[in-house]
C-alpha cells in the first residue's frame, strides 16, 4: 500500500485518467493525496489546456452550452496524485440561483479540501481579472491557497503586446506575490505547457506545501 502522507514522486501528465465526477465536494474522491484544480471562465480555455498538459485530446470535454455542466471532474495521475477540472464559471445565461449554490460548493471546496495543493486560473489574455476571476483570487487568498494563472490564448496577440499583458497583471497583483504566479500559455501553439508541469509537480510532490487548515 502506497504512504499518502509522504511526497509522492514527480508527475506523468501523459498519464492521466478519468476517476469520477462529483456535484459536490461531498461526492468527491476520499480527501487523501494530493491534487490542483483548474478553474476559469467558460470561455477561457481551461479543458484544452488540460488535454494539452495530459497529450489527450478528449480527456477534459467541453459542453455544448457554456456553463450548464455543474460537475467537479476528477483526473488520476496515481493513486495518491489528481488534477482536478472545476467547472466554467461567469456565464451569464447560468441562472442566478444556480450561480450563487455553485459559488458556494467553489468557495467550501477551496477552503476545506485538504488534499488540495494548488489552483491553476485560466484567464484569456484578452480579458484578464474579470469580476469573477477576481473572485475566484479572493477565495483562494482567503483561504491561503497558492494560485497560478494562465493567461491562456496568447498566440491571440504579438509576443511585445503578450509580454505587456503579463507584467500588467503581475503588477496589479503584486501585493498577492507570495501566494500568486503567473505565465503566458496557448493550448493551439503548446506554448508555456512545459513551465505549467513544472508548476504543478512543485504542488503535487513538494510536502513543504501547507493546505490552508494545516498548520507549520
Amino acid at each position: 500500500m502506497n504512504d499518502l502522507s509522504a511526497a509522492p514522486p514527480p508527475a506523468n501528465f501523459r498519464h492521466a485518467a478519468f476517476l469520477q465526477s462529483a456535484s459536490a465536494i461531498e461526492n468527491a474522491p476520499s480527501d487523501l493525496g494530493w491534487e490542483v484544480a483548474f478553474a476559469g471562465r467558460s470561455n477561457s480555455g481551461k479543458s484544452s489546456a488540460i488535454n494539452t498538459l495530459t497529450g489527450q485530446k478528449k480527456l477534459a470535454r467541453t459542453s455544448r452550452t457554456p456553463g450548464r455542466t455543474q460537475l467537479i471532474n476528477f483526473f488520476a495521475l496515481s493513486d495518491n496524485q489528481r488534477l482536478v477540472d472545476l467547472p466554467g464559471y461567469g456565464f451569464a445565461k447560468v441562472p442566478l440561483a444556480v450561480k450563487k449554490k455553485w459559488n458556494q460548493q467553489l468557495e467550501r471546496y477551496l477552503q476545506h479540501r485538504q488534499s488540495l495543493r494548488g489552483l491553476v486560473i485560466l484567464m484569456d489574455i484578452r480579458h484578464p481579472l474579470t469580476e469573477p476571476d477576481q473572485q475566484m483570487l479572493g477565495w483562494a487568498v482567503t483561504a491561503g491557497m497558492p494560485v497560478h494563472i494562465l493567461l491562456t490564448k496568447c498566440d491571440k496577440l504579438k509576443r511585445g503586446p503578450a509580454q505587456n499583458t503579463l507584467l500588467t497583471v503581475r503588477g496589479q497583483l503584486s501585493a498577492h506575490a507570495e501566494l500568486v504566479s503567473m505565465q503566458l500559455f496557448s493550448s493551439l501553439k503548446g506554448l508555456g505547457v512545459d513551465e505549467l508541469g513544472r508548476q504543478l509537480n512543485r504542488w503535487l510532490t513538494d510536502d513543504s506545501v501547507l493546505d490552508a487548515n494545516e498548520t507549520p
